[in-house]
């Protein structure tokens, strides 16, 4: 786990992706791969382009301008990186440099129907990408991977392969949970999470609580509080068709509501 891709564009968000990018670039002896976006506007009704031509002409700058003062700061950090520059939709490019990336940076906002906001593009990211996704919330700063980790476990394929693929991340942890909320589901259960977990030695403990009327994500939340994760990692799911329903509603209630980092995969 040694390459860590940054999705670099000026928005409200952009801070906290960047603190989060370099403390796990520095803490997994990694590389920093920056992919910074432009986006291509479109309005319709706008047959001629003149428009969007104007817009792209001053997202242009504003990116220029972002560039700059983030090269000059990542001159100074103590972390390799390159830069790539990139035009498209904003999910479409990250997606597209992922596939030689063993963590993808973003936010935790979602994207919803007819949002532009850059910071939604984190269920497309975990949809496509190949690897953990980290969803950062705006006033995060930064990543710490020698705290402690609380992994939701419900025994599903996305939760399993989530958890394979950050390995090398929970090795740095101080401290494991597997913390599962007993529904009566029939996934693969904590116990056997447990035993793989040991073999590359991260010796993890479980909390088992028993399911109530609150929903899982609160109680998934309510337990990453009490205590102290410094992260939460966990499958996500996919359902329904529309953009907005893509995710199941524990995901989409852990996104909406975390204070801390989530490490997501599907």
């Amino acid at each position: 786990m040694k390459t860590v891709l940054l999705f670099v564009h000026e928005d409200p968000g952009q801070e906290a992706r960047l603190q989060a990018a370099l403390d796990l670039v520095r803490s997994l002896g990694g590389h920093l791969k920056c992919v910074d976006v432009t986006p291509i506007p479109a309005f319709a009704g706008d047959y001629d382009g003149g428009a969007a031509g104007l817009i792209l002409v001053e997202e242009r700058k504003i990116e220029a301008a972002n560039r700059a003062a983030l090269q000059l700061r990542l001159a100074n950090e103590d972390a390799p990186w390159d830069w790539i520059d990139s035009m498209g939709y904003m999910a479409d490019c990250v997606v597209h440099e992922a596939g030689l990336a063993d963590l993808v940076v973003v936010n935790c906002k979602r994207d919803t129907f007819l949002d532009l906001d850059p910071r939604g593009i984190v269920t497309a990211t975990v949809l496509s990408a190949r690897c953990p996704v980290v969803a950062v919330p705006d006033d995060a700063r930064g990543f710490d991977a020698g705290g402690h980790a609380l992994v939701a476990w419900d025994g599903s394929e996305p939760v399993m392969a989530t958890l394979r693929a950050a390995v090398p991340l929970l090795r740095l942890a101080g401290s494991v949970t597997l913390f599962t909320v007993d529904d009566g589901g029939k996934g693969v259960p904590a116990e056997a999470a447990a035993a793989y977990l040991s073999r590359h030695g991260v010796h993890a403990a479980i909390e088992r609580v028993p399911a109530r009327d609150t929903r899982a994500d609160k109680v998934i939340l309510e337990a990453c509080a009490n205590q102290g994760a410094s992260y939460c990692l966990m499958g996500a799911y996919s359902h329904g068709r529309a953009r907005e329903d893509l995710f199941g509603g524990v995901t989409r209630g852990m996104l909406d509501a975390a204070r801390l980092p989530l490490v997501l995969g599907s």
